[in-house]
């Protein structure tokens, strides 16, 4: 088949200016528009106190594709969750907003990782900072909640609330005694006692490495939730740490410790809200009344704690109703974009896949990531032209190591024609770092789970359980390692030692990914790789990721890699891309300056006979 014949430089430079006029003649009419509904809304005197934000699920990073206009009519399909990309974009429209004091955010049960939680409480620290008030209203108390809501201006909890923050603990159930009862043994191979990815299927007690391992983990996790919280609190860690240790608190107590700042319902919130905002600070007391009414679309609110026939009201609106009513600012966009990838899920060969029940078994049970799917979407992305950047996102805990191979060969091929930032999420690690190694620059939370740089290897025999059921197997095999993936019988000498090599050669090879991808010296690695698992700030001490942030920091330090407007005054344009089609992508044609890293490099890609997994040891949940 012959190569894609590239476009010459006279048309791509006619096509670019094509673009850039087509972009100036639509930020004409929208800076028009703009205008007047702002004359409009001036006019209106529409002037709101606080926007209501309902928060609930588990707030993904990325939202989903566009829905076709059939699904968007058909109620077998759910409603999308609220994702953080589009939390931002309503948060930034507020930010923007003159006619507008803050954000009320009602939180119904939020879950997620903690990179996410960090996500959640940096979006709501951007708006305090750009002048907005931040109030958070929850009836639960306990980690992922106050952790983030202790981000906010204020805390509100109802008066049946308790401070549940009881801090972290980890268990692990070693089930290599359960299954021989049954007849099954699996026999791991590891390039060192650190990468304990199948430890409690293999081994009957924790190791050394791995209670070394999961203690500097919780210190490390402990040590940020506790000073984030005191941080956003007021108060010194030791304070915070020693409410921590005797709760659950109740009542009075929480608002003696200073954790919340009022109790109340929610239907008296547009009450106290008004009443605060024009006295000053109420001190609020605990409310006997209760009403089934919302604070939003609430006509009458009974308030035991302010004594007034008809007590002032703080015009509250959810976001459906309050978004026409905003004023607007205008920026100019970019002609170029930043293209966006995403790679969640275990790394599999084969497709993408998203079951509709995540089962705790790693890469069987939940959501994949398919290298085909993933080649697909990145070839796509370096096609186009307009592309000045690329964001990998990445939220994995590894998987297949040949197809973490194929997926971050090909973020090499695009780093060396485009900036390529690595987005990491609640867990890059093992083979999730592995594809991230080549990019430029890589940005993680301080809570990421990340490293894990290290290969296992792991072989199941269940030849006792066969005996059990009276199953009399007979096999006839040519050559002396037919049977190296058979689970017939156990491992013996021979075939652990050719395991071994295999699992020696892939870990050399990530080395040398990490290596030349961080700049950092090869010889010195092993004490920060062999499995080894690290939070974000870890990392960071170890050169393994280059700054923390969230998504947002992201584009912009991709915009300056590629050296686009980061002023106020613009507006970098960002694209998803989704997987919307199956068809097979070439990959772009291999280009001389190629061959000469090659060359200058002696890079070499080790054939490898085997299914060797770069995959983390454990997931770390609230």
């Amino acid at each position: 088949m012959q190569p894609t014949k590239q476009p010459t430089t006279f048309l791509k430079q006619m096509r670019h200016e094509w673009h850039a006029a087509a972009q100036w003649l639509d930020d004409s009419w929208r800076q028009a528009g703009i205008w007047l509904r702002n004359q409009f809304r001036s006019l209106q005197q529409a002037e709101l106190d606080y926007i209501v934000l309902p928060l609930s699920g588990d707030l993904p990073e990325r939202a989903g594709p566009p829905r076709t206009f059939w699904q968007r009519q058909l109620p077998i399909y759910p409603d999308e969750p609220l994702s953080l990309q589009e939390l931002n974009y309503i948060l930034h429209r507020i930010k923007d907003a003159d006619n507008v004091k803050g954000v009320l955010f009602i939180f119904q049960g939020i879950s997620g990782g903690l990179a996410t939680l960090q996500n959640l409480r940096q979006a709501m620290q951007r708006l305090r900072q750009q002048g907005k008030e931040v109030i958070v209203y929850t009836p639960f108390l306990d980690l992922p909640h106050y952790f983030v809501a202790t981000a906010a201006d204020r805390i509100i909890a109802p008066p049946s609330a308790h401070f549940d923050v009881i801090g972290l603990r980890t268990s692990i159930a070693f089930l290599k005694e359960s299954l021989a009862l049954v007849g099954l043994q699996i026999d791991i191979v590891q390039i060192s006692p650190y990468k304990s990815a199948l430890d409690n299927l293999g081994k009957g007690d924790m190791s050394p490495e791995l209670r070394e391992q999961l203690t500097w983990l919780l210190d490390e996790r402990f040590d940020l939730l506790l000073s984030s919280m005191a941080e956003g609190r007021g108060k010194t860690v030791e304070e915070m740490k020693a409410a921590v240790d005797c709760a659950p608190l109740f009542a009075n107590a929480i608002l003696e410790h200073g954790l919340v700042d009022a109790l109340l319902y929610e239907d008296e919130l547009a009450h106290w809200l008004a009443a605060d905002s024009e006295q000053g600070v109420v001190e609020s007391k605990q409310s006997a009344v209760g009403s089934e009414q919302s604070a939003v679309g609430s006509e009458q609110s009974p308030v035991s704690n302010l004594h007034s026939p008809s007590p002032p009201r703080a015009r509250l609106a959810l976001w459906d109703d309050a978004a026409a009513l905003l004023k607007e600012k205008f920026r100019r966009t970019t002609t170029q974009f930043i293209g966006v990838v995403s790679l969640e899920g275990g790394i599999m060969p084969g497709e993408s896949r998203n079951p509709p029940i995540d089962l705790p078994i790693p890469l069987l049970g939940g959501r994949t990531a398919g290298d085909a799917t993933l080649l697909r979407l990145l070839r796509r992305a370096e096609e186009q032209e307009e592309m000045a950047a690329l964001i990998f996102h990445v939220d994995s805990p590894g998987g297949s190591a040949l197809a973490s191979d194929l997926i971050g060969r090909q973020i090499e091929r695009i780093a060396r024609k485009k900036p390529v930032l690595v987005y990491m999420g609640n867990v890059a690690a093992s083979g999730g770092y592995y594809v991230s190694a080549a990019a430029h620059h890589i940005m993680a939370q301080s809570g990421t789970v990340t490293g894990s740089i290290g290969v296992i290897n792991a072989r199941l025999s269940s030849s006792e359980m066969e005996k059990k059921l009276g199953v009399n197997r007979v096999s006839i095999q040519r050559g002396e390692r037919a049977a190296l993936y058979s689970n017939e019988t156990p491992l013996n000498e021979d075939e652990k030692a050719a395991l071994m090599s295999s699992i020696q050669a892939i870990y050399a090879q990530f080395k040398q990914v990490v290596a030349r991808g961080r700049e950092l010296p090869y010889d010195q690695l092993d004490p920060i790789c062999e499995g080894r698992v690290w939070t974000g700030r870890q990392a960071l001490a170890h050169k393994l990721v280059d700054s923390h942030g969230d998504f947002v920091d992201a584009v912009r330090q991709a915009a300056e890699l590629a050296g686009l407007p980061t002023d106020d005054q613009h507006q970098v344009r960002v694209l998803n891309f989704y997987d919307r089609d199956r068809e097979y992508r070439l990959p772009q044609p291999y280009e001389a300056a190629e061959e000469l890293f090659h060359l200058f490099t002696h890079q070499q890609w080790p054939q490898i006979n085997g299914k060797p997994l770069l995959l983390l040891p454990f997931t770390i949940k609230f």
